[in-house]
């Protein structure tokens, strides 16, 4: 039995629950994420985020999903991560180095009229588009609008990985789809050798596109930030949008930009504080 303070936090409704691992000690960490995340029988989440110290950066971010399994990285949660070391002072900071199993993430912290940070724009990286990488079993060089079948029904798909595995499909209409038929399906497809996260986007024009996300080990959830960013992507390199779009979710809005010149995804959106409780396990 283990008893630890938490807060619970969420990024355009993709909701964690946070452990200042500064201060708290969390033991069987997997299990305890999958208990704790139990939307009935604990506390309620997408999945469970630790912020631990780091040897290379300001921060680390340890991260689980619901079903317990680790996940290399999180957009919503780092922008999260942010505002709780800033706004809970472990850090005077408006730019910081964040720790992942994605690399090391840098986030602009944007405060409000109350000195208290109201939305993070997160240098995400550089989108990876080698299949081999993803990873996606295809012996192609990209795979971009490639036929996948689920469930009888052809889809075209776009792989790309954020720090995470995506494949990105194109619907008419996000409303109408049965996700939670097909969202396993996919995730679970064999082209996908560790899974995959899905996200089914509907492109409403150049600088917008309306997104649903089912998430590998944590099914659908109100919002991806690295899908968001996949989803942007791909969707650019189809020809469909701009370089800069809004993605709308299910739990708000992130603003997407792909800087080419220098091969870099950014994202922009709100990060808000919930509640702080403690629990024993």
């Amino acid at each position: 039995m283990q008893t630890f303070n938490f807060t619970k936090m969420h990024g355009a409704g993709n909701d964690y629950i946070y452990v200042n691992c500064f201060k708290e000690k969390i033991e069987n960490i997997n299990e305890t994420a999958r208990i704790v995340s139990d939307r009935h029988f604990g506390i309620g989440s997408d999945g469970l985020v630790l912020i631990c110290p780091s040897e290379v950066a300001d921060f680390r971010m340890d991260m689980y999903n619901s079903d317990g399994t680790q996940a290399e990285m999180c957009g919503n949660a780092t922008r999260c991560v942010g505002k709780y070391v800033h706004d809970r002072g472990l850090t005077d900071k408006t730019e910081i180095t964040l720790e992942t199993l994605a690399g090391i993430k840098i986030l602009k912290l944007n405060l409000n009229d109350k000195g208290e940070v109201e939305t993070v724009c997160v240098n995400m990286g550089t989108p990876e588009l080698d299949p081999a990488k993803i990873p996606i079993d295809s012996g192609l060089d990209r795979f971009i609008e490639q036929p996948v079948t689920v469930l009888g029904k052809e889809y075209k798909v776009t792989g790309v990985s954020m720090g995470n595995p995506h494949a990105v499909t194109y619907v008419e209409d996000t409303n109408s789809i049965d996700i939670e038929k097909i969202g396993p399906k996919f995730e679970n497809h064999p082209l996908f050798p560790k899974r995959i996260n899905t996200e089914f986007a509907q492109i409403v024009d150049r600088h917008t596109i309306k997104m649903r996300v089912w998430e590998r080990g944590a099914c659908e959830t109100l919002a991806c930030g690295t899908g968001a960013c996949a989803t942007m992507v791909a969707a650019n390199l189809s020809g469909l949008v701009d370089d800069e779009a809004d993605l709308v979710l299910l739990g708000g809005t992130l603003n997407i930009r792909w800087d080419k010149s220098e091969n870099k995804v950014y994202m922009t959106g709100p990060a808000k504080f919930v509640f702080d409780g403690t629990i024993t396990v």
